[in-house]
């Protein structure tokens, strides 16, 4: 299945990043992104803002790149009950793997995320989503793929989740914690499960070329920072 060439999928090139990188190579980009699978470890996040207490499951969904990593990082948090890939910020006609990736159908890879309110805050997970999922400085990528379905976005599932967002994106800018600003957008729009072939697919697939020089780092960081909210 064909892709556009600024969406470097695994289906076309984790062959040809394997290879260069076994080879001592360099992989080159057309739209050159710094070939680092995390944010800088020195990153210090301001604590999340407070929230009331929550009740019963409650639900997140984030977009923060490729959903295979950010699905296989928050899978290992503690106090999330299930992780699902998709698709939020468009429509369900276009919902679709092959759609998305023209660009043109305003969705963002995304995931949604179960958690015990009583086991883990709103908030907490937006300082893992923050500090380890993804770059909330890129804007409309990350790392090698790009095209607006990459953008860092959150999409609050009630008034109180949009609260805590818009406070914590605000304190992160205030705090100079990252060299840029804070791009993450507060958006709407309903979720949209991916393909079944995309879903727990760094479980599924721990040796794919893209996992490995991707997503593997960002794991691993995440347990060396977050050692307290890490589970396997």
């Amino acid at each position: 299945m064909e892709r556009p060439v600024s969406r470097v999928r695994p289906f076309l090139f984790a062959a040809a990043i394997s290879g260069a990188l076994a080879a001592g190579g360099v992989m080159l980009l057309s739209d050159p992104a710094p070939l680092i699978a995390a944010p800088p470890a020195a990153i210090t996040l301001p604590e999340p803002p407070v929230e009331k207490p929550a009740t019963g499951d409650q639900v997140a969904v984030l977009a923060g790149g490729c959903f295979w990593g950010m699905e296989g990082l928050f899978e290992h948090v503690k106090g999330v009950k299930s992780v699902t890939s998709g698709y939020a910020g468009g429509t369900a006609e276009t919902a679709n793997y092959p759609a998305v990736s023209s660009e043109k159908t305003g969705h963002a890879e995304a995931v949604r995320i179960v958690y015990d309110p009583a086991q883990i805050r709103y908030g907490t997970l937006l300082k893992v989503f923050f500090a380890a999922a993804h770059d909330p400085t890129q804007v409309n990528r990350q790392y090698p793929d790009t095209g607006p379905s990459y953008r860092s976005a959150i999409f609050p599932q009630n008034a109180a989740q949009k609260a805590v967002a818009a406070a914590y994106i605000a304190a992160i800018d205030k705090s100079g914690a990252f060299a840029k600003p804070v791009a993450t957008r507060i958006e709407t729009g309903a979720f949209y499960p991916a393909e079944a072939y995309h879903q727990n697919f760094m479980r599924r697939n721990p040796d794919h070329g893209y996992i490995v020089r991707w997503d593997k780092p960002k794991l691993a960081a995440f347990k060396a920072r977050f050692a307290g909210l890490y589970r396997n």
